[in-house]
């Protein structure tokens, strides 16, 4: 039997949890102020293994956040008060939370916006179940195995900074300094999309693997936002943006870090 609600489908009674590995205990925030979506997703994801909390609007998700706290947030856009984008980027500031937003803008610049804001994935509306499921699995299992290695000595004594000509990657405070030590602004895609090269240097990653390293998924057909965030990329940390010598495009292949780096622990 298949239900409909603002344009997300979801097979009612159907569970996929027979999946290996899957943890029980895994809270999933549903942020959305539409009540009938928040109980279908409450329903199908609780099918699935998983503890589902739910909020209407950012105040409350505030507040089970500093509660039961979340170890992954579905996000709306489109809601009263304070918007999805705007919480999206106050999570990236404030916490460590992977957020997936869920949003009925689903077109590439939509995409980009949110990843620029510090989403971990984008999936439009509508959506397969199935789809968000394994996007699901593919965020938590990057912030328990990659996230957690490139920001490593997060909440220790251990702080790891990245080094290549003259600029500092902080993985910990997710900062960047350039060789006279003035701090550069980095969105929150720009910052994954950096390290991810900066840990793979001397190497051709074409779309595909900076789409898995960055946020867990292959990409889409005609999907470019890796395109438009290397562009955005290369403006911010390149001599001359119009012939880089960091990041290189390799016809028919992706792109090359060519750096040398260093890795300092303190």
């Amino acid at each position: 039997m298949e239900t409909e609600c603002n344009n997300i489908y979801l097979l009612v009674g159907t569970s996929l949890s027979d999946t290996p590995g899957m943890n029980r205990m895994t809270r999933i925030l549903v942020v959305d102020d539409d009540r009938d979506v928040r109980a279908l997703l409450t329903r199908f994801l609780g099918e699935n293994g998983y503890r589902v909390l739910s909020a209407r609007n950012g105040a409350e998700m505030a507040k089970i956040i500093e509660g039961d706290g979340a170890d992954l947030i579905l996000l709306d856009v489109m809601m009263p008060g304070e918007d999805g984008l705007s919480l999206c980027r106050r999570l990236w500031v404030s916490s460590k939370i992977p957020v997936i937003i869920l949003s009925a803008a689903g077109d590439e610049t939509d995409r980009i916006v949110g990843l620029e804001m510090g989403a971990a994935d984008y999936l439009g509306k509508p959506f397969s179940p199935r789809e968000l499921l394994a996007r699901i699995r593919a965020v938590l299992r990057r912030a328990g195995g990659q996230d957690a290695q490139l920001l490593a000595g997060e909440g220790s004594n251990i702080r790891r900074v990245l080094v290549f000509q003259g600029w500092r990657l902080d993985l910990v405070r997710r900062e960047l300094y350039s060789s006279q030590g003035m701090l550069t602004q980095l969105s929150a895609a720009e910052f994954v999309l950096l390290v991810a090269f900066a840990e793979h240097p001397q190497r051709v990653l074409n779309r595909d693997q900076l789409l898995d390293i960055t946020r867990g998924r292959v990409a889409a057909p005609f999907d470019r936002s890796i395109d438009v965030q290397v562009s955005r990329l290369r403006r911010k940390i390149e001599p001359d943006a119009v012939k880089p010598a960091l990041i290189r495009t390799v016809r028919g292949g992706g792109y090359m870090f060519v750096a040398n780096v260093e890795v300092e622990v303190s």
